[in-house]
């Protein structure tokens, strides 16, 4: 008999984490498979294999599969840009080197900062006569035969990936897609991207990026997920439903993800937020901050009731992407984070980083730079081997490496190791610190929920650094990216620009606009199965004071359209934002920039079981006379001190383990600092305080 069997497949830079839910009975496996950097569909491929034998299961029952990718972002991480051309209209040539007047690190940097090289050279972009006005109306035609010079140049310089942004399209798409039926018959070979189609929203500078930046990933995303494909169907001779995350926090079919490769930006982080913010959500926590550390970096969002906070003003490496994500901030602080000295003599941690290949100079593969994994392992803060013995670890390779840096720094061993550890845990706090206090939100009021392979190793230095009441830290943490992936629905974002001060408003044309967004998220709904009475539709708006330059996203409920609450929740949010708001102000008039619309399809979730209290007792650190102890430097001044050894499956809810202790499993860590309190929770979640002496002291 055939099972349903989804499975969910996070490739990070180090670890390819991969969870299998079987629908018919509950059951979830997790696992995970070192990353092919190479190659990643190879490393997807192997995961599922591992899986599938865990589960005694075979290719024939298997669901579906939904991807997390770094694909897209790795190569603009990297700057991996490939030759791409720029057509606009005919005197906006310029667009990409006016850009914006914001300067990295304020004004204060204006003298010494250089403006980065454009993602399409000047000599790569061509003008096409014709212009549309605001309200998409023709101003002047569009020159059909200056398109076609244009298309056949770009087609004897041998540039095949193209981007198309004219003015106002937003507003009438016309031009754009007569632009790219010429490129059809006169450069059939070239990948286009129009701005019409990619974000349909003004500010053409924004737009324009954003149309580069999907015009430039969509051969290489496209060819990934070709392979992907082909290999599934191999595994059982069929097409196997196959689905990639996107920013959104949603999913989407491979055969239409392709279409729209920008959406899969940040995918694996936006899965580990929306897992993260499910667990904490049941767990009782409705305040949440997450953070996944991996092996090249750390990823952090905000979660509030249960959902991630979202924004379009986001970017990926040096490029904006001004589509809708989930507002996840990147620091270079992940497990293969290396430390390096700078020209002045000070230590410094990533954030270049030494991968899976070669990796920590403990992984023994040819890796020479001191990383964060070194450093952990030579103070005894984790085992002398990952995955449950699966890669054993070089200790004293790492005990080399991090005495060399200590000789070059002046300072023992055990000092240079716990430096590299605090400057990342205070890259990781500053990280925090951007998702909350730069957005008018106290830190101390949230729960710290850490997973992922390394996220959960220095959670104690970051309640003392924030003031955080506390630390959830789910089972199997290495995982929670990939179980995110089984939790999202499929959705789809579409937007247009309709500025109209709300005192001209005319509700009518709104609620026309919204049933046409609503209408074109339908359609690619029944195009992915979902019936008519499975979908959903969620209305939201960008309004802003008159004159402002940002806008303020609030929720248009459904049904007829109520400008006035609108209009109120507008200057609530605008208040909880920036703290203030002219709601009693009649002078301050409200605009209306942006209408959204976001088509759901719900897909069935995997419950997280209660276990329930079993506890027998309760003991300052739950250890029995025969448990292995490890001496663990947790304070480089006070050196070595000898802490039990606790295996997290043996645990049951309600044990209480009092640090120093370390706590380990499958694929992660919790060290336990002297001072600390982990609790097990009846979901079998660690949540952990620091102590109230000394919390006080």
């Amino acid at each position: 008999m055939t099972r349903r069997i989804r499975i969910g497949i996070d490739t990070g830079g180090t670890f390819t984490d991969v969870v299998a839910f079987d629908e018919d009975t509950g059951e979830l496996v997790t696992t995970k498979t070192p990353s092919t950097p190479s190659n990643p569909a190879d490393g997807f491929l192997v995961g599922i294999d591992k899986v599938l034998a865990l589960l005694g299961a075979t290719g024939a029952d298997i669901d579906a599969v939904s991807h997390g990718t770094t694909v897209a972002t790795n190569q603009l991480l990297e700057g991996k840009v490939d030759r791409l051309g720029f057509i606009t209209n005919t005197g906006y040539e310029a667009m990409l080197e006016i850009a914006r007047q914001s300067v990295p690190d304020g004004y204060g940097n204006s003298y010494f900062w250089v403006k980065p090289e454009r993602i399409v050279p000047r000599d790569r972009v061509k003008g096409v006569e014709g212009r549309l006005d605001v309200n998409g109306d023709e101003v002047r035609p569009f020159d059909e035969d200056g398109a076609r010079t244009v298309a056949r140049w770009f087609r004897a310089q041998g540039i095949n990936t193209l981007g198309v942004c004219f003015l106002h399209a937003y507003a009438n798409p016309e031009h754009e897609e007569r632009m790219r039926a010429i490129l059809a018959e006169e450069h059939p070979d070239a990948v286009v991207s129009l701005s019409s189609q990619v974000l349909r929203e003004y500010r053409e500078y924004e737009r324009a990026m954003t149309t580069l930046v999907d015009a430039a990933v969509k051969p290489r995303l496209s060819a990934y997920v070709t392979n992907i494909k082909t290999r599934l169907e191999a595994l059982d001779d069929r097409v196997i439903p196959f689905y990639v995350m996107k920013s959104n926090g949603g999913v989407l079919s491979a055969d239409e993800v392709v279409h729209q490769p920008i959406t899969t930006v940040l995918s694996g982080p936006a899965a580990g937020a929306l897992g993260a913010a499910l667990i904490a959500k049941v767990a009782g926590f409705d305040k949440v901050l997450t953070s996944d550390g991996g092996g090249t970096s750390t990823d952090v969002s905000v979660v509030i009731d249960g959902e991630p906070t979202l924004t379009t003003e986001g970017s990926v490496g040096a490029f904006p992407s001004k589509i809708p994500m989930i507002d996840v901030v990147t620091v270079g602080a992940g497990g293969g984070s290396i430390a390096w000295l700078s020209p002045e003599g000070t230590l410094k941690v990533g954030p270049q980083s030494a991968g899976a290949d070669p990796g920590p100079i403990c992984y023994g593969k040819g890796g020479s730079e001191v990383t964060i994994t070194d450093a952990h392992v030579f103070l005894g803060r984790i085992p002398p081997h990952l995955l449950g013995g699966e890669i054993p670890l070089d200790v004293e390779a790492a005990r080399a490496g991090i005495e060399a840096l200590a000789d070059e720094l002046g300072m023992t061993p055990e000092a240079c190791a716990s430096g590299v550890l605090e400057i990342s845990a205070w890259n990781q706090a500053n990280a925090l610190r951007q998702v909350t206090v730069k957005r008018g939100l106290d830190v101390r009021d949230f729960t710290l929920t850490t997973f992922g392979g390394s996220g959960s190793l220095l959670l104690c230095r970051l309640v003392d650094v924030l003031g955080l009441p506390a630390v959830l830290v789910p089972p199997n943490p290495g995982n929670v990216s990939a179980f995110g992936l089984l939790t999202v629905d499929v959705k789809n974002d579409y937007v247009r620009t309709h500025v109209t001060l709300a005192d001209q408003l005319d509700p009518a044309a709104v609620s026309g606009i919204f049933d046409g967004l609503a209408a074109q998220a339908a359609e690619a709904l029944s195009k992915e199965g979902f019936g008519a009475d499975e979908h959903q539709f969620v209305r939201t708006a960008d309004l802003r004071y008159f004159g402002q330059a940002f806008e303020v996203r609030v929720p248009v409920g459904a049904g007829e359209l109520d400008p006035a609450a609108v209009a109120a929740a507008f200057h609530a949010e605008h208040r909880a934002t920036y703290g203030y708001d002219f709601a009693t102000d009649p002078t301050q008039r409200v605009e209306w920039v942006n209408l959204r619309v976001s088509g759901i399809g719900p897909i069935q979730r995997p419950e997280i079981i209660r276990v329930g209290s079993s506890a027998s007792g309760i003991s300052p650190h739950m250890r029995e006379a025969d448990d292995p102890v490890r001496q663990v430097c947790f304070d480089a001044g006070e050196g070595y001190v000898e802490a039990p050894v606790l295996w997290r499956p043996d645990l049951p809810p309600g044990t209480v383990v009092a640090g120093p202790a370390i706590i380990e499993e499958f694929g992660s860590t919790v060290p336990l600092h002297p001072g600390f309190t982990a609790r097990v929770d009846e979901y079998l979640n660690i949540i952990v305080t620091r102590d109230e002496r000394e919390s006080d002291r």
